[in-house]
């Protein structure tokens, strides 16, 4: 596919820098692939355009605070360093994989000093090919991954043009995230709040969760005209035993499976059983899938997703789910009516997908 055919127009005031007063007072898009046509709802309306016996499948990573500032030590050069991966370690010490930034390359052996001396980073080697650094992060007072947790500033998105604040600090993370590991939020879970989570439940629709880190790659712009050549980034994720039989019991009982997120989407198709059509495996791993139209589904049934940037491997995944044209119509109009995209945009809601014969 080409990605020229994954391209929309979208005035910058569209592209939503702030989150909504409320999470659950986004505006949700519905898109019926069956009929065609869009409906203005919100996100308080989810539970009644689900069926009762509908599985929702949540993403529970937790947005790391991933962005640390400091100097070289012994000339005072300022210095961002940006986590990217765990490694190893714990405690007083821990290696990570990391971005770097300063006035002069960053090579092995650098010390770093940072959020005024809560962290020490040792430079022990970069990675040519992609200018990423091993690192490893020292403390002598809190805990390394407390001293992340209380000095790391939240990684907003480039688009968003500018720094976290302490609403970001909260409104960035999903109410239900819980393990620490994602440099970007699962955004389609930003909406959910406990209230709506139990009228979900209420409703007789049951709810698992997964975990996929979100990395850096998600950010990537794809620079080949074919998408078959873009070399897909690799994402941490771990499909819990309870999610395989959450999986398993929707089967059983004739509900589908709900993906809040791009990121459930990989993680649930990566783990499809290649013996049981519709069921998942209990696993972990990295997966690197590429969905684009044409693909075959094997697990998810239905899609709650925010609005994503244009010529972007998201965007591919929506389009093969639902089918490119209805997708970019639906995008248009949401346009048109105003709707807010990206991160700390609305949402749009696909109960079924598309056969990609169609």
């Amino acid at each position: 596919m080409r990605i020229d055919l994954f391209d929309y127009e979208l005035p910058p005031d569209r592209i939503a820098t702030h989150p909504a007063p409320r999470r659950d007072a986004a505006r949700l898009l519905l898109v019926d692939p069956k009929r065609g046509g869009v409906e203005d709802r919100t996100m308080a309306d989810l539970p009644e355009l689900l069926p009762q016996a509908a599985l929702v499948v949540l993403n529970d990573t937790r947005v790391l605070r991933a962005r640390l500032f400091g100097t070289k030590r012994g000339t005072g050069g300022k210095v961002e360093i940006f986590l990217v991966e765990k490694l190893a370690g714990g405690g007083k010490s821990e290696r990570w994989r990391a971005l770097g930034r300063a006035s002069k390359r960053l090579g092995p052996g650098t010390v770093v000093e940072l959020e005024n001396g809560a962290l020490t980073a040792h430079v022990e080697g970069r990675d040519e090919r992609d200018g990423s650094l091993e690192v490893t992060l020292s403390s002598e007072g809190l805990d390394v991954a407390e001293a992340i947790k209380r000095h790391g500033r939240i990684p907003l998105p480039p688009y968003m043009r500018r720094e976290a604040n302490q609403e970001d600090v909260e409104r960035y993370q999903t109410v239900f995230a819980r393990k620490p590991g994602a440099v970007a939020a699962p955004t389609a879970g930003l909406h959910l709040t406990p209230s709506l989570l139990e009228a979900l439940q209420q409703r007789g629709i049951h709810i698992a969760m997964l975990t996929l880190h979100v990395g850096l790659g998600t950010f990537q712009p794809v620079t080949v005209e074919d998408l078959d050549d873009h070399p897909m980034h690799a994402e941490r994720f771990e499909i819990p035993p309870e999610v395989a039989e959450a999986v398993a019991s929707a089967r059983e009982r004739g509900g589908p499976v709900v993906a809040v997120g791009t990121t459930v989407v990989r993680a649930l198709e990566s783990a499809a059983c290649p013996d049981r059509p519709g069921h998942v495996r209990a696993m972990s791993g990295q997966t690197n899938l590429l969905i684009q139209p044409g693909y075959r589904f094997r697990v998810v049934d239905a899609l709650l997703t925010n609005f994503h940037l244009p010529r972007s491997t998201l965007l591919a995944l929506v389009c093969a789910f639902a089918g490119r044209e209805l997708v970019l119509d639906a995008y248009r109009e949401a346009v048109r009516r105003g709707y807010r995209f990206y991160s700390y945009g609305d949402a749009m809601l696909i109960p079924s997908r598309v056969d990609p014969a169609r």
